[in-house]
């Protein structure tokens, strides 16, 4: 178990890594850092010394990949990239364009983030399998086949609808939550009901049905039809056995949705107002700050990553015979 615990963390930085190259690749064929100078100083009639001067605060006065003045390896190590990603790497992101330290601004955003997905993650994967189970619990009746339409119209439904719904029945006619903004706790839990209420609806109609399928695909297999012979109850296979030969795609669903709820809570944030990481990630783009948009989204990858590693590591715990390959 250890090696394959390894071989899946050495994995993981090679991904970090090529993501790292890809981003910096593609944001530089776009932009040269000329461009990105004359955006931040106001325009095109900028003097050249001004334009060195800005490249020079914000490191970007060396070669992009090869720089054919230094010998030997520094030919590779006083680069732009280079500099930048072994900055990257120990969780030095640089500043941002108007002088902020992106590391700090990470480190106060991550914890309005964090209040919105982690009560989203623990009660939407929740409330999925309890549903789920109720329905497959009552399957091919009339009580299944309601469930499976609302749950369809969940999902053809934009979480878009959701919030703008939400905003204007709970926020504006009925007052009693406020549409948007934020506090430190412990004053932040009467914004957050709100973003947390619409997430969840929002991820009950996908995450429900595919546990659905999930359980009713576990229900034909030989193992239940044993429990069934020794007398156990349809609540008793349902919990003991089905439930637990289910974990390997449910821990890869709740992989899925983690990452996707820090990294991806753009919307929701910007509707909301909440200062967390997806609006700055908004900021970067509006702004073209290529220090925000590579912290972020190499941030984001190292939550995907991460969180794949975990799942990985739940795979060994959930199924012994994963620790075998």
């Amino acid at each position: 178990m250890i090696a394959y615990l390894i071989r899946r963390t050495l994995y993981s930085l090679l991904v970090l890594a090529g993501i790292n190259f890809v981003t910096f690749f593609l944001f530089f064929s776009v932009n040269t850092p000329e461009d990105m100078a004359r955006l931040q100083l106001g325009g095109r009639h900028v003097t050249s010394e001004a334009i060195e001067r800005w490249k020079a605060q914000q490191g970007y006065d060396k070669p992009l990949y090869f720089n054919a003045t230094a010998s030997g390896v520094e030919k590779l190590t006083q680069t732009v990239f280079a500099e930048s990603s072994a900055g990257i790497m120990q969780g030095d992101f640089g500043r941002t364009a108007d002088g902020r330290n992106i590391a700090y601004e990470l480190s106060k955003r991550i914890g309005p983030t964090l209040a919105v997905a982690t009560p989203v993650f623990i009660i939407a994967i929740g409330l999925s399998i309890v549903f789920a189970l109720g329905i497959v619990l009552f399957r091919y009746s009339y009580l299944d086949t309601a469930g499976v339409v609302v749950l369809v119209a969940l999902m053809s439904i934009s979480s878009l609808f959701f919030i703008i719904m939400g905003q204007y029945v709970f926020g504006r006619l009925m007052a009693v939550m406020p549409l948007s903004g934020y506090a430190p706790p412990p004053g932040m839990f009467k914004f957050l009901i709100l973003p947390v209420l619409v997430a969840i609806l929002s991820q009950l109609g996908p995450d429900t049905r595919l546990y659905r399928t999930i359980f009713l695909e576990e229900l034909g297999k030989d193992y239940v039809r044993t429990a069934r012979a020794k007398g156990l109850s349809e609540v008793v296979v349902l919990l003991r056995h089905i439930l637990r030969n289910s974990l390997i795609p449910i821990i890869t669903s709740a992989g899925l949705l983690l990452p996707a709820l820090l990294a991806g809570s753009i919307v929701l944030e910007t509707f909301f107002g909440i200062p967390g990481l997806g609006r700055f990630t908004v900021e970067g783009i509006s702004n073209q700050d290529f220090s925000i948009v590579r912290a972020m989204v190499f941030f984001g990858s190292f939550l995907y990553v991460s969180t794949y590693l975990l799942t990985d590591f739940a795979y060994a715990w959930a199924d012994p015979r994963v620790r075998l390959q």
